[in-house]
């Protein structure tokens, strides 16, 4: 089985804390539990300063080595991995470094990025995030931006967008992700999607990879793997079938739902859709089968 994560913040982890070894996310759990294609982001990391944001990206691109060096093998495409072993695959999550400066798509892509959150929490050139409201949608270099990325085969990615921002993208005609969000309608947080916006996404041809943030998941934050669950098959209920995943945000999230505590765990998760009545193409599916459609819809090889 093809199994893949569209989100995780090791990088960031092991580039800001060096010496620290208990990280969600590493290769034997990886291996463990029978991941495929790990997508570890490189993370803005919360500063509004750009040089110390660039300090921060150099020191993710060091980390990024130290990983190679302890084996992990890195794909540039979903595509490429190989059933039964372990890879990992480059995000970008925040564009502030675009700085207007289209060529840096381009050379991310060199480097391996596939998908490209367009914000953090910080407003950038590109666009508005939905921390800081609903109404300000793509900025004029951001429509350039998302269209370079859409040439260049790297996944838009929605998640901490605003709606107006969301919908644009939409008008626009490209086909975005969302690589860490659940549903509003069982978790009324702003990170999470409406109703709407999810059979908007999936009738475009999107792709939802699932949270596992327990503040996103329960409104009392006392999640454990059926509510991950929850979100998944409402998401089916809005059309999502062939457009799910899993997203998990490991090591972005200070807290996770019981039994879900790292890559080891997915087997469990697994067993737990199986047990909500989800047949095993479907489970297949959800796994990774739709992340690798999704990335044939929008890169055609």
């Amino acid at each position: 089985m093809i199994l893949c994560d569209t989100h995780a913040d090791t990088l960031y982890g092991r580039a800001m804390w060096p010496g620290h070894t208990e990280f969600d996310v590493t290769l034997e759990k990886l291996q463990k539990g029978g991941v495929t294609v790990q997508t570890l982001a490189l993370y803005v990391g919360g500063k509004s300063d750009l040089s110390l944001m660039a300090q921060v990206f150099d020191k993710m691109f060091l980390a990024l080595e130290q990983i190679k060096a302890e084996g992990w093998r890195q794909v540039f495409d979903p595509r490429d991995a190989n059933e039964g072993e372990s890879a990992f695959m480059l995000s970008v999550e925040g564009c502030d470094l675009l700085q207007n400066d289209l060529s840096m798509i381009e050379s991310w892509r060199k480097m391996g990025v596939r998908m490209a959150a367009l914000t953090w929490n910080h407003e950038n050139c590109v666009a508005t995030p939905a921390a800081h409201g609903p109404d300000k949608g793509l900025k004029p270099f951001g429509r350039d931006a998302v269209k370079e990325m859409q040439r260049l085969g790297i996944a838009v990615d929605t998640s901490h967008l605003n709606v107006r921002g969301f919908y644009d993208l939409l008008e626009m005609g490209i086909v975005p992700l969302a690589s860490h969000s659940c549903c509003t309608a069982l978790c009324d947080h702003k990170r999470n999607l409406t109703d709407q916006q999810l059979k908007d996404l999936f009738a475009a041809g999107g792709y939802v990879g699932v949270n596992f943030y327990p503040l996103f998941l329960r409104s009392d934050a006392k999640a454990a793997i059926d509510d991950v669950c929850d979100h998944i098959l409402h998401m089916m209920e809005m059309g999502g079938e062939g457009h799910i995943g899993f997203g998990s945000d490991f090591d972005g999230i200070e807290c996770k739902p019981e039994g879900l505590q790292g890559p080891q765990d997915f087997p469990a998760l697994l067993a737990a859709l199986k047990n909500r009545g989800l047949s095993d193409a479907q489970i297949r599916g959800i796994a990774g089968e739709n992340l690798l459609h999704y990335y044939d819809r929008i890169d055609p090889r």
